[in-house]
């Protein structure tokens, strides 16, 4: 089963959709709380090579994208084989 990680914060309804993408397909995660100006979404920044909004997602290190982009992976049938990597 792959690592998953996930850049989040408080009242965010992309971060929502994306935990329930992830938890409806039973994925465990990690998530790490990252508001605005904290050294998490630092570091979410430069994992993800610059992208400033959240939710990031990572699959065993690699940067995703986003909650768009996880449901577009879902949605062409890609996220299963990604996850199970």
């Amino acid at each position: 089963m792959a690592q998953v990680e996930i850049y989040t914060q408080g009242f965010c309804p992309y971060c929502d959709r994306a935990r329930a993408l992830l938890e409806r397909k039973g994925i465990e995660f990690q998530e790490v709380d990252a508001p605005r100006g904290s050294p998490a979404r630092k570091d979410a920044i430069e994992r993800s090579g610059g992208r400033t909004t959240v939710p990031q997602i990572f699959v065993n290190g690699q940067s995703i994208g986003g909650s768009d982009e996880l449901s577009a992976l879902d949605r062409a049938g890609k996220l299963d084989a990604l996850l199970a990597a």
